[in-house]
């Protein structure tokens, strides 16, 4: 699940509001995101039930599309939550067709509501600094909600806050007995003797897009840690839909090198990954 960087402190979401020109389709209908509406009296605004999934989309193109929507079916099945995902599919390739490139297209983010609505929405990628310094926030996993992307992310939202009002760019989130498990809306990757590792997804942590590629084009394994083990590292850095991989340069009072071998080398292997699976 988040991070940002040094000198760069945004008070912002890794995606920004959407623009001007954004666009949003309600049930299929397309119009500009700002006069998008649904019923006060939905679910999933009353009480954050609903799940969604947002994609980056390069000049029009959006990455691990079947991806994002198998972990979308997975998060509504799990929820008990209805959804049509051929509807949802044709919604996607219309409203991005529609909306064609520009700097308020740059993501599409999805969303089902338990009062059965289909929301998607283009957004804009927001400010986001090179480098990120991590605050660590206790946090406890629900447990009930492994493996689900729900709308519920009050919680990783306030963490990111805290962490903010404390001069850092984003929160690390950590549970009360110490084990590190993600940032509020990214995955947590570290290097020990230049071995890459990442906390396993059974702390219960979200099964991430970019995590999951990370680990498919690197060496990389996953390994519990705990914030003193953590400390101790040689490199850190984020990887999300947002950030693709992010340096992060401190966690707390820890210090860390601005862009390590390792860091350098996954950042340079993903986005090449990235390119390739657009062009194909």
């Amino acid at each position: 699940m988040g991070g940002a960087d040094a000198g760069a402190v945004t008070g912002r979401d890794i995606v920004s509001p959407a623009g001007a020109t954004s666009l949003a389709s309600v049930d299929g209908e397309i119009m500009l995101a700002a006069e998008a509406t649904i019923p006060v009296t939905d679910d999933g605004l009353i009480r954050g039930d609903g799940a969604f999934e947002v994609i980056r989309v390069y000049d029009g193109t959006p990455y691990a599309f079947d991806a994002h929507l198998t972990r979308l079916e997975r998060s509504s099945a799990n929820l008990r939550l209805a959804l049509d995902l051929e509807a949802v599919r044709a919604d996607a390739h219309r409203l991005l067709a529609r909306a064609g490139t520009g700097e308020d297209h740059q993501f599409l983010r999805i969303m089902i509501t338990r009062g059965g609505r289909r929301l998607l929405l283009t957004e804009r990628l927001a400010d986001t600094a090179e480098r990120a310094r991590l605050m660590s926030i206790p946090y406890a996993p629900t447990r009930i909600l492994d493996g689900i992307k729900s709308l519920s992310y009050a919680a990783n939202m306030l963490a990111g806050r805290l962490a903010r009002e404390q001069g850092f760019d984003e929160a690390l989130l950590v549970t009360p007995h110490g084990r590190v498990l993600e940032a509020p809306t990214s995955s947590l990757f570290y290097v020990v003797d230049g071995e890459l590792l990442t906390p396993p997804l059974d702390e219960h942590i979200l099964a991430s897009i970019t995590r999951a590629l990370v680990l498919e084009v690197t060496e990389a394994r996953e390994r519990s840690c705990t914030l003193e083990e953590l400390y101790g590292a040689d490199e850190v850095f984020l990887a999300s839909t947002a950030r693709e991989v992010q340096t992060v340069v401190a966690i707390d009072d820890r210090e860390f090198a601005a862009d390590g071998p390792v860091t350098t080398r996954t950042r340079r292997t993903v986005l090449e990954a990235i390119a390739a699976e657009l062009a194909s």
